[in-house]
Order: structure tokens, then C-alpha cells, then sequence
């Protein structure tokens, strides 16, 4: 990993000279693979780690992306995962507990031509970094979350997180968690996320093609990624990531196709009024009658990130969803201030410091 600092007061020409002298040398960059994006650093999870997983994909998917690696950047806070930018051979910065939004933020507002990734955990970006999370989806930079959540705090050695279920019994509640946990996608439906998706550490394809899609979108990405912490909350994702449960317990979101699951993929979801049902196909329905997953769909979307745990009357209850489960286009804050300061120097000329700081409320005091 490679440190940098952001000077706010850099030279606009020089950086412009720099752009095009890259440019022109564009084409004698060479073809880079995931070995070109580890670093010779220990590697220091704990064996069996979900975060394993996470880093080989986020490797692999780096060479695809088409940005030169000098032009990446990975934004950690602190917990297991934000040992992340250690490993990535791009330039990083493993910042403080639940600031690294924060960072990336002032990053991508000073620099808006680099791809910046920020790395957190349920614990470090729902915590005590809920509320920069919740400011940075709103306010949608160009940067893409990975958000692990693995429902426990791993680093600090297995406290009770956000997203820990109620009644868990962990080292600061040993009589069982009485929080009700938080929905991640949901809190990001709410803080108007412009791209809000799922994966997990246990199927490499699902997660490489959720990555590029999260970095292909132009605004703020928001990726959660189930982790499992083998140490201190082991087999908590277990019975979607198995095969012998995965099939009947977890759904996968496709743009445009029926919501269909199952291990001969005989049960869908069809839309009784609002209301979601789980149906058998063939039985009581068709393929045409079941609910036809759209991104765009907002309302839709919210129904989704909430089957959650959802018991469903008729039998049974929800298959977990997995995939894109909303997207949208919305003006990305880097751009839009971008804007406002070119047009305030095109009407009013450059501003004056010491006006500014003075205020309009001045007074004289005899």
C-alpha cells in the first residue's frame, strides 16, 4: 500500500499537465493482473477468515475495471476488515474508527478522478460511523462502500454489533441482546443510496460481479458483503452459503426475471396486492404470475430489503435476497460542487478570504 496525503491547494495547471501527460502514455501501460494488486505484506486475518475471500475477488476484479492502478484507492476505519488497504498494492489510507466515509468524502471532492473504495465493517461504518455513512450515500460521491458484515465485533474480540440478531449472547451481553439489529440495506434505502446490493465472501462469481457493477455505477455504491468470523460468530451466514440449504434459503436478484428459488427452482414470489407470498410453480402458479424483478423500482425495492427474518403466513418464511436491489440515477456531490465553484468565479470572480470570514454581521465596538 501506498500513503498519500490531500493538499486542497494543489495546482489546478499542473494537475491538468499531469492528466495529459498520462493520457498520452495510456497506451503503454501494461495489462495488469490480480498478483499486480497484492503487496508483499503479511497477510494477518485469522485462517479461515471470510475476509480471505473478499480480497482475492476485489483483486481479481481490479484489472478489469479500467483505471490505472496509481488511479485507485482503498479508505479503511478500523476492525479486521480495515486491515484491507495493507494488502492492496494501490494507494490507501487506514484512517480512524468509522471516519473512513468521512476521508473519502474530502478525497473524492479534492481528487474526483480517482476510484476510491471504502472499506468497513457492520461495527466500524454502522456504529459509530453510522452517521457519516448515512451523510455520504445521501449526499452521493462517487466512491463505492464495501460494508463486511460478519454481525459481531471481530478486532476487539466478540462484542455484540449493529447487526447482531436479538437475544445474542456475546462477552458485553451475556444474558442475550436486547437491541433490535440494524437492517443495513434498508438504512440505506432510507438514506436515498443510489446503489444498494448484496453479496457474500462464499460465492467468488456473484461477488466479482457485484463489484464491477458497484464500481460501474456513477455514485455513491453501497455493497454489503456477508463475512463470516469463524472466531467469534462462526456459521452465521451458514445456511445460505452451504449447499445444502443455500438453494432453498437464498433468492438471486436479475434485472427483468422472475423471482424464482428453490433446488429445482419449483418456488417463486408473486405480489398478492403489496403483499409478497411465497408460491409453488406448477401448483398455484405460473411463471407469469410471479414478480419480475426491476432495479429501477423503488417502491419494489424497499419490500425486498425488507424480507428479512420476514415469517411469511402461508408456510415457511422468505428466502434471504441477494444481488442489485435498486439503482438510480442521481448529480454526484463531487460534481455538483465542481459546478457551483466554476460558476461562482465566472459571475463574482475569485472570493476573498478575509470577506468571507468576516461575515455580514460585523460590528464596531467605541
Amino acid at each position: 500500500m501506498r500513503y498519500f496525503s490531500v493538499d486542497f491547494t494543489y495546482d489546478r495547471l499542473f494537475d491538468r499537465q499531469f492528466q495529459i501527460t498520462m493520457s498520452e502514455t495510456a497506451t503503454a501501460t501494461p495489462v495488469l493482473t490480480a498478483k499486480d494488486f497484492s503487496t508483499d505484506q503479511e497477510v494477518r486475518w485469522c485462517p479461515g477468515c471470510g475476509d480471505y475471500s473478499i480480497l482475492a475477488q476485489v483483486q481479481k476484479v481490479m484489472p478489469t475495471i479500467g483505471v490505472p492502478k496509481e488511479n485507485i484507492v482503498i479508505i479503511s476505519g478500523i476492525g479486521c476488515s480495515s486491515r484491507f488497504p495493507y494488502y492492496m498494492n494501490t494507494y490507501g489510507m487506514h484512517s480512524i474508527h468509522g471516519r473512513a466515509t468521512a476521508i473519502a468524502s474530502g478525497l473524492k471532492a479534492a481528487r474526483p478522478e480517482l476510484s476510491v473504495w471504502i472499506v468497513t465493517g457492520d461495527g466500524d461504518g454502522l456504529s459509530i460511523g453510522g452517521n457519516h455513512t448515512m451523510h455520504l450515500l445521501r449526499r452521493n460521491f462517487d466512491v463505492n462502500v464495501l460494508l463486511f458484515n460478519n454481525q459481531i465485533y471481530g478486532l476487539t474480540k466478540g462484542q455484540y454489533s449493529p447487526t447482531s440478531e436479538e437475544n445474542k449472547v456475546t462477552k458485553s451481553t451475556p444474558f442475550g441482546s436486547i437491541d433490535h439489529p440494524f437492517n443495513p440495506l434498508a438504512l440505506a434505502m432510507g438514506a436515498d443510496a443510489t446503489f444498494v446490493a448484496r453479496s457474500m465472501d462464499r460465492d467468488p462469481k456473484h461477488l466479482q460481479a457485484l463489484l464491477t457493477r458497484a464500481h460501474a455505477h456513477k455514485g455513491a455504491s453501497f455493497l454489503e458483503i456477508y463475512q463470516n468470523c469463524n472466531i467469534f460468530n462462526d456459521g452465521a451466514f451458514e445456511i445460505f452459503t452451504e449447499k445444502g440449504t443455500k438453494a432453498e434459503e437464498t433468492l438471486f436478484l436479475e434485472q427483468g426475471k422472475p423471482l424464482v428459488f428453490g433446488a429445482t427452482q419449483n418456488k417463486g414470489i408473486k405480489l398478492d396486492g403489496f403483499k409478497p407470498v411465497i408460491v409453488e410453480l406448477g401448483q398455484n402458479a405460473g411463471a407469469d404470475d410471479l414478480w419480475v424483478h426491476d432495479e429501477r423500482d423503488y417502491y419494489k425495492a424497499q419490500m425486498l430489503v425488507r424480507m428479512f427474518d420476514n415469517p411469511n403466513k402461508d408456510g415457511g418464511h422468505f428466502p434471504r435476497p441477494f444481488g442489485v436491489f435498486y439503482e438510480t440515477d442521481r448529480p454526484c456531490y463531487e460534481d455538483v460542487m465542481s459546478m457551483q465553484i466554476q460558476e461562482t468565479i465566472a459571475t463574482k470572480g475569485k472570493g476573498d478570504l478575509d470577506k468571507l470570514l468576516r461575515g455580514r454581521e460585523v460590528w464596531e465596538i467605541i
